[in-house]
């Protein structure tokens, strides 16, 4: 399969030898092989398992994002990803990179979470007008 995990402004993996990934959705972890079905999942941050035959078993730390399995090729847009081989050094580096939150970023998400809960809101009393 060919997996492309993408940046909003890069493309930060790109391999045409994946035979297995393993991924968390908001359900549950999930595989896929060349010959599953093509589908979509929204991903929560997390952790995905790509195995190459050359490489074996190798880790992609994605934030949220979208997966989306078309044929044989799976694409991954996220906000930012990390990749290693080891998966006690890659945990660390989620913690400084992605749970790390600076302040201002915690007040524009609340932010932002309360103007999409009022517009749902007036969105649902209007249509019962």
């Amino acid at each position: 399969m060919t997996l492309r995990v993408l940046l909003p402004f890069a493309v930060f993996l790109d391999r045409s030898d994946v035979v297995r990934i393993v991924a968390e959705g908001r359900s549950g972890a999930f595989g896929i092989l060349p010959r599953r079905r093509d589908g979509v999942a929204a991903l929560p941050p997390g952790i995905l398992v790509v195995e190459t035959l050359e490489q074996g078993e190798n880790y992609v730390a994605v934030d949220e994002g979208v997966l989306v399995k078309t044929g044989r090729e799976v694409r991954v847009s996220v906000r930012d990803a990390l990749a290693g081989a080891d998966l006690g050094e890659l945990r660390e580096a989620v913690e400084a990179r992605f749970m790390s939150l600076d302040e201002h970023e915690r007040s524009v998400r609340s932010v932002m979470e309360k103007l999409e809960s009022g517009l749902i809101r007036r969105l649902a009393e209007f249509q019962h007008d």
